[in-house]
């Protein structure tokens, strides 16, 4: 590059265009000029002549020594340059065309926002949740989005009512906000789905088995349309009061297009709630309370796990730097606070959970997505919903919370905690009531394909096993077995 510089700055006519390839597309790139033009060359780089004021085919000189013996036949010019300068230079190079690149792509993301889109966009979690996502925290100061808000005709006025506030408060990064109520339209370009849909709950108007089929169909609606308008790399949360995990579970199965690591159930709210009513205890400072751990049906039956949790900036006799932490456990001499009053606790905490007005739901959502983006804090373990793969003796195919980390835009499972004796028999009895709410709804829609049936028929066969009883005492594993040829096979 240096010669064919100095050639274009002495010579009148001589004129030099560079064309830079990453390395990782280079070999495609030769191919692909090479099969245009005829020419057989395997090195970088290639160097080829064009008369530009006569036109015609360009003239193969070929590499580097190629290109340095043409400068001497006809210039009289060469390169004392040695080969280790050589190589530090084409390292520049790189560098300053990596640079180029990735200020490209932040350019091209400004030109594209973001795209957000909001299920059930009605409820009060979403009026609290959009001035999250707007203000740059969650996904960057430089990143725009778009929020699309989906819901059906009846709540059309109020999504209007929620466009224009949200248009008043005027968010430099927000490019657009709109409203749809049209299915057929939904998620089109989605990198972000944010599912919001409840059911309430009245189990003595209605048994839970409807409650499950009512979730299902939705599933069964939306599943399909992710995978069709949304992006591959689309990622989706399962938030709400009710059937979170189920929502999860649900989609993956009618949409098995989609990414099942990308789709998630929020547990943060009782994470959040969990920390405070143990912050109150202490009398000290919530953000201080890490690693609180929830096990199970987010939305159901549950385990608030402290045998991990540490306590930061707590007052007391021994003090530290900021990343000086004491096992929480160890803090709370109560013990019969932590053996009985512990539990009622987090009965009161279920209840106030549930009935939480929006503020603390919005939080949660937003807090995950931005972990997921931007990765959690070092070291901190975070509880989330997601397909179990039988870590921690969990059946594979349930979505179960359990304890992640997130990093570069994904997130792993915490495997190398210790679960001690208590902790895995809780598991056992949360993992039964995932199984049946899971078997519950395959037996309510008969659509699921057969490979799900048996599979959902082998999570049952164990839960009977767990449980001892006999499979003649369950008429709901003859039904899947009817639904099942390959499992009765």
């Amino acid at each position: 590059e240096l010669l064919a510089d100095y050639l274009q700055t002495n010579l009148p006519n001589f004129r030099v265009h560079k064309i830079t390839q990453h390395p990782d597309e280079w070999e495609q790139w030769l191919h692909d000029i090479c099969e245009t033009n005829g020419w057989e060359h395997r090195q970088s780089p290639i160097i080829w002549r064009e008369l530009l004021d006569r036109g015609g085919k360009g003239q193969l000189l070929g590499g580097l020594n190629d290109f340095l013996e043409y400068a001497q036949q006809y210039y009289g010019i060469t390169s004392m340059m040695l080969s280790e300068e050589m190589l530090d230079i084409a390292e520049e190079n790189l560098q300053a065309h990596l640079e180029i690149v990735k200020e490209d792509e932040e350019i091209k993301s400004l030109i594209k926002p973001m795209q957000i889109w909001i299920t059930s966009a009605s409820v009060p979690i979403c009026y609290h949740l959009i001035p999250l996502l707007a203000n740059g925290e969650v996904f960057g100061i430089t990143t725009e989005i778009s929020i699309h808000l989906l819901d059906n005709d009846l709540f059309k006025e109020i999504l209007r009512g929620i466009v224009m506030e949200a248009e008043d408060m005027a968010f430099p990064l927000l490019r657009s906000i709109s409203e749809h109520t049209e299915l057929d339209q939904a998620f089109i370009d989605a990198d972000v789905i944010i599912v919001l849909d409840d059911v309430l709950l009245n189990l003595e108007v209605q048994s839970l088995e409807s409650y499950i089929r009512e979730v299902s169909e939705i599933c069964q609606v939306y599943a399909p349309l992710i995978e069709k308008n949304a992006k591959s790399e689309v990622k989706v949360i399962s938030s709400g009061k009710t059937f979170a995990n189920l929502k999860a579970t649900m989609l993956r199965t009618y949409g098995p297009s989609i990414r099942p690591e990308n789709i998630i159930a929020i547990a943060t709210c009782w994470e959040s709630a969990a920390k405070a009513m143990l912050a109150r205890k202490l009398n000290t400072n919530p953000a201080g309370v890490k690693d609180v751990i929830v096990w199970g049906n987010i939305t159901g039956s549950n385990y608030i796990d402290l045998s991990h949790a540490k306590l930061y900036g707590y007052d007391c006799a021994i003090w530290g730097p900021p990343n000086f932490q004491r096992p929480l456990l160890n803090m709370i001499y109560d013990s019969e606070w932590i053996h009985s009053e512990l539990l009622s606790a987090q009965s009161t905490l279920s209840s106030r959970v549930s009935r939480c007005t929006a503020v603390l739901p919005a939080h949660a959502v937003a807090t995950v997505l931005r972990y997921w983006y931007h990765g959690s804090p070092s070291e901190e373990i975070i509880s989330v919903g997601i397909l179990s793969e039988g870590q921690f003796c969990i059946p594979e195919g349930i979505t179960c919370c359990m304890p992640v980390r997130f990093q570069n835009g994904n997130w792993e499972v915490v495997t190398e905690i210790e679960i001690n004796e208590t902790t895995q028999k809780v598991l056992e009895r949360l993992s039964h009531e995932l199984v049946q709410v899971r078997v519950s709804c395959v037996s309510c829609m008969p659509s699921i394909s057969m490979l799900e049936d048996s599979t959902l028929a082998f999570l049952w066969l164990w839960t009977c096993m767990n449980e001892d009883q006999t499979l003649l005492e369950l008429g709901i594993f003859q039904k899947i077995l009817n639904h099942s040829a390959l499992f009765s096979s």
